[in-house]
């Protein structure tokens, strides 16, 4: 059975509040496995994941695009680079993709859907894409329901209403590639699961941003149910050392493809970076 080609996007760095990220660890702890600047803020990567097949081409997020004033850019320390950038170093234009997935709609996973037109009105970056989400993560987009008043925008959502596909629950969106129900960060995140040319691959989204995320506690303050990105974790980590799958970071700046391992010391689990495999 044909397999999906799988290529790693950088689509822009940008930074957020350590202690946002990290939740209720400590700066004293948190600050020893990444260093924050004198902002408090950290360094972070919008990845994004593209995957071909058989002349299709399937993107997995879509980053912050390109939407944001100065002094916003200056705010979040947003690089000035799109998944636009990223796609034509691969050779591949914004129109050639044929469907955008999206592990939910927060402004650095869906920011990069819309795009300002030479006439300064707002159109789709992906014309010719379908683009997939789930049902629960659009409604409570729509309805702004989050604690975080700015992160769900319609300049995102609006333009794009008429191509999105919603889904429900554990769903194969497309031959070789599954949605996995993954709540916690929100109460319609999803991740990704790949049937890979590199083995089974899985897009966590938010649900494991970083190499530092992979700890009990280690969990973001923006998430709305905590407790449940906890049980979250832990039952994709499991799964991850039973099938083998490797897992892709999607907020990494470092190495973002990695493999899970079981910690019997901890009674838990570690991510190692596929590079140093």
């Amino acid at each position: 059975m044909p397999q999906w080609n799988s290529t790693l996007l950088r689509a822009g760095s940008f930074r957020l509040d350590g202690g946002s990220m990290f939740g209720v660890v400590p700066r004293a702890v948190w600050s020893r496995l990444v260093s924050p600047d004198e902002d408090n803020c950290i360094p972070l990567q919008t990845n994004c994941l593209l995957l071909e097949m058989g002349g299709s081409r399937v993107l997995i997020e879509t980053g912050n695009g390109s939407k944001w004033s100065d002094k916003e850019r200056t705010i979040f320390g947003m690089q000035d680079r799109t998944i636009e950038t990223a796609l034509g170093e691969v050779g591949v234009s914004t129109d050639q993709i044929d469907l955008v997935i999206l592990t939910h709609l927060h402004f650095d996973h869906a920011g990069g859907l819309t795009r300002l037109a030479p006439g300064g009105e707002l159109v789709s970056t992906f014309p010719s894409a379908e683009i997939i989400v789930q049902q629960r993560e659009w409604d409570d987009a729509m309805a702004n329901r989050s604690t975080m008043s700015a992160t769900y925008l319609r300049s995102h959502l609006d333009p794009i209403a008429s191509q999105v596909r919603c889904i429900g629950g554990e769903t194969t969106i497309i031959e070789g590639i599954e949605a996995i129900p993954t709540p916690g960060h929100t109460w319609g995140h999803q991740s990704i699961l790949i049937d890979d040319v590199n083995g089974p691959t899985c897009f966590t989204g938010d649900l494991l941003p970083t190499l530092n995320h992979a700890g009990r506690s280690w969990s973001m303050g923006y998430d709305m149910l905590p407790h449940e990105t906890l049980l979250t974790k832990q039952r994709m980590l499991s799964q991850a050392v039973e099938n083998g799958w490797r897992l892709i970071l999607d907020h990494e700046p470092g190495d973002a493809v990695v493999t899970v391992e079981s910690d019997q010391r901890k009674n838990w689990f570690s991510l190692v970076p596929e590079q140093a495999g």
